[in-house]
């Protein structure tokens, strides 16, 4: 940033410190020599090879700058130096001596840079040897063995001059027995901040200290009144224990003024640990969480940080925004999580830490932004977006690093947190030699940058989102050492969001080609984002029939924001496994309502109901469904006297609900019938079920014809009864007192049409009677033909 700056002689200094430095520089003028100095030469009749023939890299002797004690001294201070030299060549080194050197001073934040780079190669400049007792010998350095030395000298021995950055070095010299004569071995260079007094003008300093971890919690919530909650893992737990990387940041940021940058599903994690919890293990079982005093504690412990200091809350589970920007904004509903994610995120931090954070603030991963990150960022509220100086690069010459806040359009800011302070303690930090290093660098930093211009500036620094518990500690140093600095001032980030800016500072946000491929390769894919709304699907589908929705839509919704975290990056397999969890969980939960299915049937009568069964394995109950019932064969069998029929179902949680239907047969045969859930608005709810009825009755068509073959069958026994009446009636008269003539007009028959004489016996036979002695009765009565009653049950 502001490279324009680095330049020599571009910054105005009051006549006073002009007046100071060249005195200081006359004064220094004998020491001018030395600070070019280069390792010893070779005596005459040397071979003129490189001094150090038998070593591997920079040295033949490695020098391990452990501390630096103070570091950013001031007049009267004593400065400390300790750490190691190891010899890790093939000869023993005899003579050896570690000295210390002041180097020149470095005026440019790119030279102090540079300087950095090539911090261990013995020829690079070294600086003069601060002479005297200031220094510690060695007889003898056996190969393969480090010896620690330690060295204190009054600060006003080392003849600092003027106020900056000047390089120090801690150097190794000594011969061998190829090499016979005394020669630097090794070296370690690094930078000693000078500002006895205070600035002029100092520095505001706003330092983010982050508070975000990985995804811990699952969706599941168990299957109890209780919902108690799954873990992934226990490392949360490790996490907050004592030595821990986040029980490292909450005892290190208590006693530093910083701004607190907290995601509050960490908070929601530690505070679900306070309880009875569960832990998944590796084989699918889970097993119980014991660490609720850790968890308790930890927490009590960041109530009492954070009272009184600013507190900036991340949307729930802080949601990659550039994932989303690049790949989510296509897929319908993927803006509206991180409006969720937002929304919730105040009430976390209230609820768990009783303090009111902002969420005004977005924070892309690395402050790496473009357009479309922007509008991501400020969709869901955020009316500042924390960017860093790598991204939103200077453009305009300035011969200083400019203020952190730019307005870049639409009433929105970008907070631009400084790259080189920013990224100071990335890497590998678990030897004391780097923090040292990390720490001093940091300070040079900061020192040379206030001493660019009289103007006095806001700047933010914004470290990585997750630092390791040796980063952090050296993160502390540094602060420990800046805000008791001479030059510089705390600030809230809230303040430099809203002090003024540069005029000539940039305000053009980068195009999205201007994206770190790099980060770009780490984002959430699009199929992500496409997963994360199937499973919203589902979960809208099934919330609707729920008695008490809360239980299942707060869990899965939370669940949701962590499949869009930004602790992904990196680890793809995790985030698709995460995804593809969730996912099972819900359809494993949707799934305990269903249907029960059934066997084939048959119907028994022409009508008969058919029940089909619901069963509610939630521990809540359902309301809002209807089930229908259908048949593919409506010219067969007809549901409540249509193609189909339906009715609402209301199953308490843990039961059962049995529906019946009222079915008519139309003709024989077989006839297929589905069940079928559906909600409210119409959607099809779990799993059809189909099963066939077996249609055995007559239908009402053959009914009715065998019903008027009965009525005429009636008619006919009635016309036969009325005839024989008749008949009676007359042969009565025939055989009254008066006898009529044989040859008397007497009808043909006198048994009238359906009777008889048999001839044999002399007995009269009627119609209907057998015409032999052996011909079978007459059936007596016919079969009912009446229709079968409704209420009968269905053979299953």
């Amino acid at each position: 940033m502001a490279e324009a700056a680095d330049h020599q002689g571009t910054s105005p200094s009051p006549a006073r410190r002009w007046l100071r430095r060249s005195g200081a520089l006359l004064a220094g003028a004998p020491l001018l020599a030395g600070l070019l100095q280069l390792p010893a030469a070779a005596p005459a009749g040397a071979t003129g090879q490189a001094s150090l023939q038998d070593a591997s890299g920079a040295g033949s002797v490695s020098v391990a700058l452990d501390s630096l004690s103070p570091s950013a001294p001031t007049d009267g201070d004593t400065l400390t130096v300790s750490g190691t030299v190891t010899n890790n060549g093939k000869q023993a080194v005899t003579g050896a001596h570690v000295d210390l050197r002041v180097g020149p001073q470095l005026s440019t934040r790119s030279g102090i840079e540079t300087a950095a780079k090539d911090s261990d190669s013995v020829q690079g400049t070294t600086g003069p040897v601060i002479g005297g007792k200031y220094v510690e010998k060695f007889t003898k350095l056996t190969p393969g063995v480090a010896e620690h030395f330690s060295i204190s000298v009054p600060v006003d021995k080392l003849d600092l001059g003027d106020d900056g950055v000047y390089q120090f070095a801690v150097s190794l010299s000594g011969e061998t027995s190829a090499q016979p004569w005394d020669q630097v071995l090794g070296i370690q260079r690094t930078f000693l901040p000078w500002q006895p007094e205070g600035a002029d003008t100092k520095t505001k300093t706003t330092f983010l200290w982050p508070l975000v971890s990985t995804v811990h919690m699952t969706a599941e919530t168990g299957s109890n009144e209780q919902q108690t909650p799954v873990f992934l893992n226990d490392d949360l737990a490790k996490e907050i224990s004592a030595g821990g990387r986040l029980d490292e940041m909450l005892s290190l940021g208590k006693d530093l003024d910083v701004t607190w940058v907290i995601d509050p599903d960490l908070l929601a994690s530690v505070d679900a640990m306070t309880g009875s919890y569960k832990i998944r293990n590796a084989d699918g079982t889970t097993t119980t969480g014991t660490h609720q005093a850790i968890a308790k504690q930890w927490l009590a412990d960041l109530q009492t940080a954070v009272a009184g200091n600013e507190v900036v809350a991340l949307p729930f589970a802080d949601p990659d925004l550039a994932s989303l920007a690049h790949n989510g904004t296509s897929v319908t509903g993927s803006l509206s999580h991180l409006k969720e994610a937002t929304d919730v995120a105040a009430t976390t931090v209230e609820t768990v830490l009783h303090v009111t954070p902002s969420t005004d603030f977005a924070w892309p991963v690395d402050g790496a932004v473009d357009p479309s990150i922007v509008k991501v960022a400020t969709s869901a509220g955020a009316d500042n977006v924390i960017a860093r100086s790598d991204s939103l690069q200077e453009t305009g010459n300035l011969p200083y690093t400019p203020s952190a806040a730019r307005p870049i359009g639409g009433g929105t800011t970008a907070v631009v947190a400084d790259a080189r302070l920013s990224t100071a303690f990335q890497g590998d930090l678990t030897k004391a030699n780097a923090t040292t290093l990390a720490v001093q660098q940091f300070l040079a930093q900061s020192l040379a940058l206030n001493a660019q211009t009289d103007q006095q500036r806001s700047i933010v620094v914004a470290p990585q989102r997750m630092p390791t518990a040796r980063q952090a500690q050296a993160m502390a140093e540094a602060l420990t050492a800046l805000q008791g600095g001479n030059w510089n001032q705390t600030q809230k980030l809230s303040a430099a969001a809203k002090a003024k800016p540069d005029s000539g500072a940039t305000t053009k946000v980068p195009s999205s080609s201007a994206y770190p491929s790099s980060l770009r390769k780490q984002e959430l894919p699009r199929s992500a984002f496409e997963q994360i709304a199937a499973t919203q699907d589902s979960l809208d589908n099934f919330r609707v029939i729920l008695t008490d929705e809360s239980r299942v839509v707060t869990p899965f919704g939370r669940a949701t924001n962590r499949e869009m975290s930004t602790s992904w990056r990196g680890r793809p397999g995790s985030a698709q496994s995460f995804r593809d969890d969730v996912q099972t969980y819900l359809t494993g939960l949707t799934s305990q309502v269903k249907l029960i299915d059934k066997s084939d049937t048959k119907l028994s009568g022409r009508s008969a109901t058919i029940p089909v069964t619901v069963q509610n394995n939630l521990v809540q109950g359902v309301e809002h469904l209807t089930l229908r019932l259908t048949s593919k064969s409506p010219n067969r069998l007809q549901i409540g006297g249509h193609d189909y029929d339906e009715q609402p179902v209301e199953v308490s949680g843990g039961h059962s609900q049995t529906v019946k239907f009222t079915t008519s047969a139309k003709a024989n045969g077989q006839a297929t019938v589905v069940a079928q859930l559906y909600t409210q608005d119409g959607q099809k709810y779990g799993a059809e079920v189909d099963f066939d009825v077996k249609v055995t009755e007559f239908t009402a068509t053959v009914m009715l014809v065998i019903g008027g073959g009965f009525l005429l069958l009636v008619l006919a026994g009635f016309r036969m009864y009325t005839q024989r009446k008749r008949a009676a009636a007359r042969e009565a008269e025939e055989n009254g007192p008066e006898e009529t003539d044989e040859g008397a007009d007497a009808p043909e028959n006198p048994q009238g049409p359906t009777d008889r004489l048999d001839e044999e016996s002399g007995t009269k036979a009627r119609a209907g009677d057998p015409q032999q002695p052996s011909d079978p009765a007459p059936d007596t009565a016919a079969e009912s033909a009446d229709p079968s009653g409704t209420g009968e049950r269905v053979d299953r």
